[in-house]
């Protein structure tokens, strides 16, 4: 495949959408599996990488929204804070994968998954202070906490899964590759 046509990456970002609502449920049955996991990110944060940033920005606002429309997850009192970061996700992620050219595939990947994760939860967590700071003081403990500490098996599954499904979805040709055969590692 050399480029993805606007059907394509339109598809794509509704597989990515009905994943946002798919994974949760399928993880439901272990405890604090959203938590210790972040399903949704995976899907959010693979759509900014394969279709761009305007289709990650969409799939990370409607993905949660939609799952908590049809399952309850996340819960109302959450949602704000998750489209809100998994929006940036699929934003930064698409306009990352876009930026970094080094050469080397495996290098942007991971510059682009590092600076949108980290980006996103700083954003986000200026964003919840701004918000529930007026109702409960939102500390850098607890944000390191709920962004950092609790979520690292998530963040270590998504460096981990990431970069082999994009690499999957290239070998399938479903993703255009990005530096020509034998030049890129």
């Amino acid at each position: 495949m050399t480029k993805m046509t606007h059907l394509t990456r339109t598809v794509t970002t509704a597989v990515c959408i009905a994943l946002c609502v798919v994974l949760p449920m399928a993880l439901h049955a272990i405890p604090n599996a959203g938590t210790l996991l972040s399903p949704m990110h995976i899907p959010v944060l693979l759509c900014g990488l394969v279709c761009g940033w305007q289709y990650g920005l969409v799939c990370g606002l409607l993905g949660p929204l939609l799952s908590c429309m049809l399952t309850g997850m996340p819960a109302w009192g959450y949602l704000p804070n998750m489209m809100i970061e998994l929006a940036l996700y699929g934003l930064i992620s698409g306009i990352m994968i876009s930026l970094v050219h080094t050469g080397r595939q495996m290098a942007d990947l991971y510059i682009s998954l590092l600076t949108a994760m980290l980006a996103g939860r700083v954003l986000t967590g200026i964003a919840r202070a701004l918000t529930l700071g007026i109702f409960m003081p939102v500390t850098l403990k607890s944000w390191a906490t709920g962004y950092f500490v609790s979520s690292l098996p998530g963040i270590i599954l998504q460096l981990v899964l990431l970069p082999v499904l994009y690499l999957a979805l290239q070998k399938a040709r479903l993703v255009p590759l990005r530096y020509a055969q034998g030049t890129a590692k």
